[in-house]
């Protein structure tokens, strides 16, 4: 069973950035398919960048140029680093991971989903 655990989220103003992290743990074998997922206040949860077990990466046209998604597999270890945020940007970020080497942020079946962890731009 894969956990994950999300962390650095918090409140910043508008242009500021952060830096998002997951610790992947309790699966053996190859690395997965990850990503972040976000949902705003009265809105669905929708998927900002994807990263596959290759490295291979994919952006939301909302976040490109201005968010970076990167792992270290030897630390278990998925970010997000965000930058330039927008107030839009306030959401639930969630990291998330797919059972399958490569996959893309348009697609919502992953497997595994973290608790989330709150980014809030002013």
């Amino acid at each position: 069973h894969v956990q994950l655990v999300e962390s650095g989220g918090g409140s910043v103003q508008a242009g500021g950035s952060l830096t998002l992290t997951c610790v992947a743990s309790g699966y053996t074998g190859r690395p997965l398919c990850m990503g972040w997922f976000r949902q705003g206040p009265g809105k669905e949860r929708d998927g900002v960048a994807t990263i596959d077990s290759d490295g291979s990466t994919n952006y939301a046209d909302s976040v490109k140029g201005r968010f970076t998604i990167s792992k270290d597999n030897a630390k278990n270890t998925l970010y997000l680093q965000m930058n330039s945020l927008k107030p839009e940007g306030t959401a639930m970020d969630y990291c998330v991971a797919y059972s399958v080497r490569s996959c893309s942020y348009t697609d919502s079946r992953y497997n595994w989903r973290g608790q989330g962890t709150q980014v809030t731009v002013s």
